[in-house]
This record gives C-alpha cells, structure tokens and sequence, in this order.
C-alpha cells in the first residue's frame, strides 16, 4: 500500500503519521488526550478497522491505532521470527517504547487480542486491563487445528498465491462474501476498504505469514499465567471465532469477564462501534491501579 497514493481518504487520515520503531516503518494514527488506550487490529486487516471506535473514544483518551507489520501502510518484518505471535507481541512492545506511552487499556480484535495478550505474558507491556473484542485466543476446533496453518504456509511459499488472491478480490464480490461469512454486516464503506487492502498483493502476502507461523497451542498453555485483568467481548453470531470459545478461556482464568453482544459478528466493533466503546468505557473506569503482568508458577 502507498499513502501517496491509497491514504488520502483512508479513515481517520488527519490523525495519521509514520514511525521508525524496531527495524520497521509503522503507520500509526493517534488522537485525543488523556488515559491512553491502545487499539491493535486483526489478520488482514488495518487501522480502517478503528475508524468509528478511534473518533468516540478520542473524545476522553490518548487513543493510539498502527497496521500491524505487513498490513495496511506499516513495512514488512525481515525474519521469520517477525511473523511469529512472540515476534509481533515484540515488535508492537518496540513501537510503544518509541512513542513513549504506557497504555492503562489496551484493546484487540480477533489476532490482536492474541498479540496483546502475548505481550503481557512476555513482560513487554503492562496494561492495568485488556480488551478481547472476538479474540483469537485458542487453537482452531477440528481438522482446522492444522489445516488452516497448514494452507497458509502452502500458500505463503507459492509466491504467485498473494497476486492471485489479490487479482480475485479486485474482480467481483470475493471480498464481500469473505466478510459476510464471519457473521458480520459492516457498510458499505467498511467495504470498500477491505477490498482495496485485499487487493493488494503484500497485504495479502502479510495476512498469509501470519497465519503460518503462530502457534496458538503455546498461547492456550500460557494463558493461566496471565495476571493483567482480562474482558472477553464476544459477538454471539461470530462465525470466524466460535463464542463457545469464551467458555474455555474462563475455564484457564477464571477470573476473566464475558460481554455477549448480542446479533453480531465477528466484525462487533465495525458493526456498532458505540456499544464496543461502552465496553471499553466501562473497564478504563473500573481498571485497578496496578499494571499487569505474569504468575511464576
């Protein structure tokens, strides 16, 4: 993605600027004053996710929002290990040393609530609270457990594949029907964006390495470990991360919290960003005075 070119009505582009930060160029957006609040997206997504949540909570927050690396207008990691869930839970750890913030709330989306979660549990940020909006926070159920990592590492090694996928999203509703079968309903300027992003071959390319190289069966078996204060919001037509899924991560942290919302999808915060923001009121007002961290077992 070129900003000359693709950012000049990419959402929220005033609040838009560019930051050398751990060997990577990241696109990071920033807004407001007060207790600061971090918002990390999904696979394949980028800051355009946040494009209603970042104005509302603005209004109350330092609210800060970056493309992962390979998304959206942040450059790509150089090693292998840049891809992996430790390696992006590091590289996002880098970021906010160079911007200089420690945020109280920390928010994620689907794989950006595993990033978080990651970073806490590897001592790299201390949040007194995050969010998990849909998160993709355990291994997939079925022959998808390794199926799924399996075909994007096929795919990811087929230089071709990215360019293929980005040739199909640009030519008819491959895009739409992507979203649609995650359960959600977004506009149709949500729309537009997702389809530019998958049209875009090193988008794509970023989205695959992502789904080959993490190991979410280390993630589950960390979990008991985290001590930072935990919310589970979870959309109950998620078709991409199973609610049901919220249950076992009770099961690991007892102590987590579960706000069903209630008709949407994997995509809640892009479908109404309001009651997401309530959320998220709701916990910076109640979020102990304390950072969070990790049991030693």
């Amino acid at each position: 993605m070129e900003w000359s070119r693709d950012g000049l009505d990419w959402p929220n582009h005033v609040t838009s600027r560019f930051v050398e930060a751990g060997g990577l160029r990241w696109h990071v957006q920033t807004a407001g004053t007060g207790p600061a609040v971090l918002l990390v997206h999904g696979t394949a997504a980028s800051t355009h996710s946040w494009r209603d949540v970042l104005p509302l909570l603005a209004q109350r927050y330092l609210v800060m929002a970056a493309d992962l690396p390979g998304h959206g207008f942040t450059s790509a990691p150089r090693s292998a290990h840049g891809w992996t869930l430790p390696g992006m839970a590091g590289a996002v750890a880098d970021l906010l040393r160079v911007l200089d913030v420690e945020p109280q709330v920390t928010v994620g989306h689907s794989a950006g609530a595993a990033i978080l979660v990651r970073a806490a549990l590897d001592g790299r940020i201390a949040p007194r609270h995050i969010v998990s909006i849909n998160g993709a926070l355990l291994p997939f159920h079925g022959v998808g457990r390794h199926l799924f990592p399996t075909m994007a590492r096929l795919m990811f090694l087929n230089p071709v594949m990215p360019a293929l996928f980005a040739w199909r999203a640009s030519h008819g509703g491959v895009v739409d029907d992507l979203i649609e079968s995650t359960g959600s309903h977004i506009d149709a300027a949500g729309l537009v964006f997702y389809r530019r992003l998958m049209a875009d071959r090193g988008h794509v390319g970023a989205a695959l390495s992502m789904m080959a190289s993490w190991d979410l069966d280390a993630l589950e078996r960390l979990l008991p470990r985290l001590a930072t204060p935990l919310t589970l919001v979870v959309g109950s037509k998620d078709k991409a991360i199973p609610p049901r899924d919220a249950d076992r991560v009770r099961e690991l942290l007892p102590g987590a919290a579960v706000r069903v919302l209630a008709g949407l999808g994997h995509l809640a915060h892009e479908e109404r960003p309001k009651d997401v923001v309530q959320v998220i009121d709701e916990v910076a007002s109640t979020a102990p005075a304390r950072a969070g961290g990790i049991h030693q077992n």
